[in-house]
């Protein structure tokens, strides 16, 4: 997993792993960076739980969740997770509201995106409810098209997919 770490001009992204825990568990249980995300925000016990899950998927796969580091310092998560309703590996994202408005969620999902389908998996989903206007952004600037919605909770959920693109001679 260690060569899975990814840089860009001012970010980090490494294999969330334990050492990443204290971290994880402050983020999902964050209403602002997690109330919105599949499930909500996580109790302690459900962040360890989805920790086993993200090393076990990392291990299995190749590809999973990223912790997102700026400056030394955790500033949220991105990467991908078998989604649970069937619809394939979800693209998900979310950072510590201080951390937001500086385009940290979009290069961060960029490149995790790309990282995915540079393994050769050729579709990643990902699902915003309608009314989050910042995670429809971010999608839409990373290449993911709107495919289709549904409704959860009394909300509309938008699915957004980007597949790899076949390069022809």
């Amino acid at each position: 997993m260690a060569g899975s770490e990814l840089r860009t001009a001012r970010l980090l992204l490494r294999p969330v792993n334990w050492p990443d825990m204290e971290d994880m568990a402050r983020l999902k249980a964050d209403g602002a960076a997690f109330g919105s995300m599949l499930g909500g925000v996580r109790s302690r016990a459900q962040a360890e739980a989805e920790m086993a899950e993200d090393v076990a998927f990392w291990a299995e796969r190749g590809v999973g969740i990223f912790s997102i580091i700026e400056q030394n310092r955790f500033v949220g998560m991105t990467g991908v997770h078998e989604r649970p309703d069937g619809r394939g590996l979800g693209l998900r994202f979310a950072l510590f509201p201080w951390a937001s408005g500086r385009g940290i969620a979009r290069e961060a999902a960029a490149v995790a995106l790309n990282f995915v389908l540079d393994t050769g998996i050729e579709r990643v989903v990902a699902v915003a409810r309608e009314d989050n206007r910042a995670s429809r952004l971010v999608l839409g600037s990373i290449g993911m098209s709107l495919l289709d919605q549904f409704e959860r909770d009394g909300h509309i959920m938008l699915v957004y997919e980007r597949r790899q693109t076949p390069f022809y001679w």
